[in-house]
């Protein structure tokens, strides 16, 4: 084989992958295989920063209450109450955003709220005390899930854009190549019969060079040949 056809076998092999690789079914599933990773990080992150501060909201809501008395146990269903909340808005979002369906005002008051009550009931005995330390500390928490939660839901829209926009671009003036249909033992046979000619000698090499086929298929296809012409 000379060097332009092995070129050419590989040029023909790169725009078949590439055409696999810009189509936009795969470029949408390994999207969503970034928005699972995405969602599952984040999730993580808010559900641990709100299991932190539930104690330090049981904290405040039971402040000179005998503990294990029917009042200091309520004080622990406070922060869940608004909590469950803002998880089942963040749930109702991480639909919508995946959509790009805009949700209403009172949406996002609701999700602020429940944030900044969080924080004010988790940072209220650290102001009172006037304590830096514990100000910090009791506000990184709270913070972070406020941030995560306004991250999200515009990570989410700009993934489900950037699968839209892959679409758009596949189905512009210079579309993409669709990928070739896979070709069969059958087909590079036929393809060889046809080339043949009394004379020429079927080896793996002439075989690639005239079927474009792999160098592994290359043997058995020659075999193959060898056999119905009934060559050595």
């Amino acid at each position: 084989m000379t060097n332009a056809q092995r070129l050419a076998r590989e040029a023909a092999e790169a725009a078949e992958l590439r055409a696999y690789q810009t189509h936009p079914d795969v470029i949408a599933l390994r999207i969503e295989r970034v928005r699972r990773q995405v969602d599952r990080m984040c999730w993580s992150g808010v559900v641990l920063g709100l299991a932190f501060t539930m104690t330090n909201v049981q904290a405040f809501a039971a402040a000179g209450v005998r503990p294990w008395s029917v009042p200091w146990l309520a004080a622990w269903v406070l922060d869940p109450t608004v909590s469950l909340v803002l998880l089942a808005i963040l749930r109702a979002e991480q639909v919508t955003a995946r959509y790009q369906v805009a949700t209403g005002p009172w949406v996002r008051r609701a999700k602020w709220f429940t944030l900044a009550a969080t924080y004010v009931m988790n940072t209220w005995t650290s102001f009172a005390a006037s304590s830096a330390s514990a100000i910090v500390l009791h506000s990184v928490p709270p913070l972070v899930v406020f941030v995560a939660v306004e991250a999200i839901t515009d990570l989410r829209d700009k993934l489900t854009e950037a699968v839209t926009r892959a679409g758009r671009v596949n189905a512009g003036d210079q579309p993409a190549a669709e990928p070739a249909p896979r070709r069969a033992f059958a087909d590079y046979l036929a393809d060889a019969r046809t080339a043949w000619t009394p004379g020429t000698e079927i080896t793996p090499a002439w075989i690639r060079e005239v079927t474009t086929c792999s160098r592994g298929l290359s043997s058995r296809l020659a075999k193959a040949l060898a056999a119905e012409r009934g060559a050595p």
